[in-house]
């Protein structure tokens, strides 16, 4: 079984940003998105914290403390860029001005549930954030995970077991095993990763795999 390395995932997803779209990065794995910007396109990354136009996570040595993300990461800014305050933020999350948003997740259900803001017993994180605010306001959720938990055991389901964060939000997931899309009758198949069968993927997936 081929998996893809976390780079690797963020950069098969920035290859489905189009053009002159605006993205919101969740925290985590979501941050690595902002590295990738395929050449001859323009893309506006939004952190809830305030900032549109992130740019890369800058080099040792070249880091300036107030530039961080919501995960406080430091980022970098790109030509164009904006800074406002966290109720203009949340305003263009619920807003509809964002195109798309890529978060992170613990568990996807086959109809586009998101759980990815609590466990069953609720350790981490301490809040939810702003996930909720982004998935009633954006119009394309892009989740971005590994395809099993630590315990090797599926993050993809036919429901959810952890605290939901939306109702059938979930447009597409990126996985280290395939790219897969939320169809009506459950994940379809996009694209496996280079190496990997069809049954190779199901074997670890929690749902019916579909195309």
């Amino acid at each position: 079984m081929n998996r893809l390395s976390d780079n690797d995932i963020a950069r098969r997803l920035a290859q489905d940003i189009p053009d002159g779209a605006y993205v919101n990065l969740g925290i985590g794995m979501p941050n690595r998105v902002a590295h990738f910007v395929p050449e001859g396109r323009e893309v506006m990354y939004q952190t809830e914290n305030g900032l549109l136009g992130v740019g890369p996570q800058p080099a040792p040595g070249m880091e300036d403390p107030d530039l961080i993300d919501a995960s406080k990461k430091f980022v970098s800014t790109i030509p164009g860029s904006a800074f406002f305050d966290h109720s203009t933020s949340f305003a263009m999350m619920r807003g509809g001005h964002l195109d798309i948003a890529v978060l992170g997740a613990y568990q996807v259900a086959q109809n586009g549930d998101l759980a990815n803001w609590a466990t069953l017993d609720h350790s981490f994180p301490p809040a939810v954030g702003g996930a909720m605010d982004l998935v009633v306001g954006v119009p394309n959720i892009y989740v971005i995970m590994r395809h099993v938990d630590r315990a090797g055991a599926p993050k993809l389901l036919e429901r959810c077991t952890y605290p939901l964060t939306g109702l059938g939000v979930v447009s597409r997931v990126y996985t280290d095993l395939a790219v897969l899309e939320v169809l009506p009758e459950g994940f379809g198949i996009i694209e496996l990763a280079p190496g990997n069968s069809r049954a190779e993927v199901q074997e670890f997936t929690g749902a019916k795999l579909y195309g």
